[in-house]
């Protein structure tokens, strides 16, 4: 019989290697039937308070390192918002120029509909100034060339009458 009991302890001996899982071994302990992964066992009887110091101390950096982590995107989406609503300001700055700037142009344009009559009767007038001058030329031209005859005539009648 006790080859039997020695046979069925090697057998469940045997399946429980097979069954083995090494990750869930506690390095303090052995195997455990825990799920946890952890190395760093809070309630370990025998333990160093150096390692249990290093290993919360390494928990808190992670979780600092992970916090930056998790925290740098967020601030670089905070920055981008700022710039998109400084870029919105501007985009709202640049279309009110714009909408007084197409104000302003239709303005001129009827202002300049308006002046163009205008500004023809004061091209017509100016080509008649032209005329006129040319023609005042002209007649002071004449006037010159008739009070020299006028002048040589009264001298050939003064030296016939002289002589």
């Amino acid at each position: 019989m006790d080859k039997e009991q020695a046979t069925t302890s090697a057998n469940a001996a045997q399946a429980k290697d097979q069954d083995h899982n090494p990750l869930l071994d506690s390095p303090m302990r052995g195997p455990t039937l825990s799920t946890s992964t952890s190395s760093f066992e809070a309630l370990a009887h025998a333990h160093d308070p150096n390692l249990t110091k290093l290993a919360t101390k390494m928990f808190q950096k992670t979780e600092e390192y992970i916090t930056h982590e998790l925290n740098a995107p967020l601030e670089d989406y905070k920055l981008l918002e700022e710039m998109n609503k400084a870029t919105i300001a501007k985009y709202k700055d640049m279309r009110q120029i714009a909408e007084n700037l197409n104000v302003s142009t239709n303005e001129l344009c009827v202002k300049f509909q308006q002046l163009a009559p205008l500004m023809q009767q004061i091209d017509e007038i100016s080509d008649t100034v032209d005329k006129l001058e040319a023609a005042a030329y002209k007649l002071d031209a004449y006037s010159i060339a008739l009070e020299n005859r006028v002048k040589c005539v009264l001298q050939r009648k003064s030296s016939h009458h002289v002589g």
